[in-house]
């Protein structure tokens, strides 16, 4: 094998105008059982923000401060981006690097838990898109998951800290709620989505001092008779208000990378609303987007395949994650009876991923 001579980093992608909404919907949908009907309500989302999505310019702006993290820390590989559904597509980011002579690179995936659609889906992407640019495309391997890594316990720590401190009460004395995308049953069963979530959210907790809180879903796309994870932010706050008024709240979504669409749409929109409408004082925390600690943690997970570094830092029962996915890592059945496993959430029920 090639010594590693590159760093990529993978990503979903987003439309950037109003005429890209549409194809970057199909490109999202294809070969989904989503009806029509839905694809437009998703539409309807990005209208608000004027047909953008703000996740390429923040995957701009990490890529930037990833170069000087790199720099400053003597790590001479060229950065590059690869998207699975909008420009740079991979297959385009892979023929340029082969054109640029690498032949092997670490890639960060801006998905921090692992599933189907978070780790494998982008690996298979890769191997395709490896395919048609042809032999001599350069290998692509992944940097483990750091979910339990210092720097990012550390950076989610640190802004659930700023909002307390944006509504004037402190971690422990106020609701917090972790989110995450929710997906299907079928998919949460063959991975360890759950199990690291929870350990994180766990983590977070304890470094902050947040002694009441609670794990939930959001941005679940799938009929209202398939069983997805839960339960949904709605829900869990509307369940919770009714319990025990909530006089404040404080949501994180550790499950995000950046503030994009769907935390801007289902948290800073529709969770803010119920929020006032029920006269509970919120705030939601930033997600990892630039900060220090973890552009810093993707450095260090760097250093680690490189060999500069014989550390792998994890906080918490779990220990380092695996560089190398087994091969039945996070396997995706995707057909299942729709009276198995946990009923589907009344007030999140069939709500479109924006």
């Amino acid at each position: 094998m090639p010594p590693y001579d590159s760093f990529m980093l993978v990503s979903f992608g987003g439309p950037e105008g109003p005429d890209d909404v549409m194809p970057f919907l199909e490109n999202v949908l294809r070969g989904k059982n989503v009806p029509r009907e839905r694809m437009l309500e998703v539409a309807e989302h990005y209208a608000h923000f004027g047909g953008v999505s703000p996740i390429n310019q923040q995957n701009r702006e990490l890529l930037t401060a990833i170069k000087a993290e790199f720099e400053s820390h003597g790590i001479d590989l060229p950065v590059y981006w690869g998207n699975r559904n909008w420009t740079p597509y991979f297959t385009d980011t892979l023929r340029q690097m082969r054109d640029d002579g690498c032949q092997r690179s670490l890639a960060f995936f801006t998905s921090m838990f692992s599933c189907y659609s978070g780790c494998r889906q982008y690996r298979e992407d890769i191997i395709r898109a490896r395919e048609e640019v042809g032999e001599d495309a350069p290998i692509v391997e992944k940097v483990r998951m750091g979910f339990n890594h210092p720097g990012f316990v550390a950076t989610m720590a640190d802004n659930i800290q700023t909002a307390a401190e944006s509504i004037g009460v402190a971690p422990g004395d106020t609701k917090v709620l972790f989110t995450a995308h929710s997906i299907p049953m079928s998919m949460a069963d063959n991975c360890d989505y759950e199990k690291q979530l929870r350990e994180a959210s766990k983590l977070v907790a304890a470094a902050c001092g947040a002694t009441d809180w609670d794990l939930v879903y959001q941005s679940r796309s799938g009929p209202p008779s398939q069983p997805w994870l839960e339960p949904d932010v709605l829900d869990a706050i509307v369940r919770l208000d009714d319990e025990k008024k909530l006089s404040s709240l404080i949501i994180l979504p550790i499950g995000f990378v950046s503030d994009h669409m769907e935390v801007l749409f289902d948290l800073d929109e529709e969770a803010a609303d119920l929020c006032r409408e029920r006269d509970i004082k919120i705030a939601r925390a930033a997600s990892a987007g630039t900060h220090p600690e973890f552009v810093s943690m993707i450095r260090g997970l760097v250093s680690e395949r490189l060999g500069l570094t014989s550390e792998k830092p994890a906080v918490g029962d779990l220990g380092p994650w695996h560089d190398v996915c087994p091969q039945d890592c996070c396997t995706y059945t995707p057909r299942r009876p729709a009276s198995a496993g946990r009923p589907s959430s009344p007030v999140g029920a069939g709500r479109p991923t924006s």
